[in-house]
C-alpha cells in the first residue's frame, strides 16, 4: 500500500515549471493582454467614428442662413447666384407675369408638393406682394427646409424695380 499512496502522490503533485515553459507562458499573457488592449482601442475608434459622423456638418459662409425676408434686388441677387425661385401665387397670376425661371406651386398645394421644392439649393418664395410668401417659406422651413426666405414686395415690387418679367406658361 505504501507504493500506492507514493503513485497517487507523484500524480497529483505539480511537476515544476521549466523556465523556457515560463517564458512561454508570459509572453502568452503578454500577447493576450495586447489583444484586449488592441480589441479595446479598436472600439473605442469605431465609437468616435460614430459620433463624428452624426454631428451636422459646419455651414460655409455661402450657406449661411437666409433671412426671414429679402428685398427685391437681394432676391434677384440669390436668384443670379443660382437660388430655386418658387411663385406660389395661382395659375392665372403666374401666366399674367413672373420671373423667368421660376417655378410654379400654389400656395394651397405646397404642403403636399414640398417634394418637389430643392433641398440642395437655396430657396426664394414669391408671391404678388409678399403675404402668401411668408406662408409659403413657413411651409416648407415647418417641413425641413432651412435655407428658404420670403421676397418682400412681391411680383409687384419686381416689376415696378424693373426686373424681368415673362408671361404666359
Amino acid at each position: 500500500m505504501a507504493k500506492t499512496q507514493q503513485i497517487s502522490k507523484k500524480q497529483t503533485s505539480k511537476k515544476p515549471v521549466s523556465k523556457k515553459q515560463s517564458a512561454q507562458q508570459k509572453k502568452a499573457q503578454s500577447n493576450t493582454r495586447l489583444w484586449m488592449i488592441g480589441g479595446v482601442a479598436l472600439v473605442v475608434v469605431v465609437v468616435v467614428g460614430i459620433l463624428i459622423s452624426r454631428q451636422p456638418a459646419v455651414s460655409s459662409a455661402s450657406e449661411k442662413a437666409l433671412p426671414l425676408e429679402v428685398s427685391v434686388s437681394e432676391a434677384a441677387d440669390l436668384r443670379d447666384a443660382g437660388a430655386f425661385m418658387l411663385d406660389v401665387r395661382e395659375p392665372e397670376e403666374w401666366m399674367a407675369g413672373h420671373i423667368p425661371g421660376a417655378t410654379l406651386i400654389p400656395l394651397g398645394e405646397l404642403a403636399s408638393r414640398v417634394s418637389e421644392v430643392p433641398t440642395d439649393r437655396q430657396v426664394v418664395v414669391v408671391c404678388r406682394s409678399g403675404n402668401r410668401s411668408a406662408t409659403g417659406r413657413d411651409i416648407l422651413r415647418d417641413a425641413g427646409l432651412e435655407q428658404v426666405t420670403s421676397m418682400a414686395g412681391g411680383m409687384n415690387q419686381w416689376a415696378g424695380a424693373g426686373y424681368e418679367t415673362v408671361t404666359g406658361p
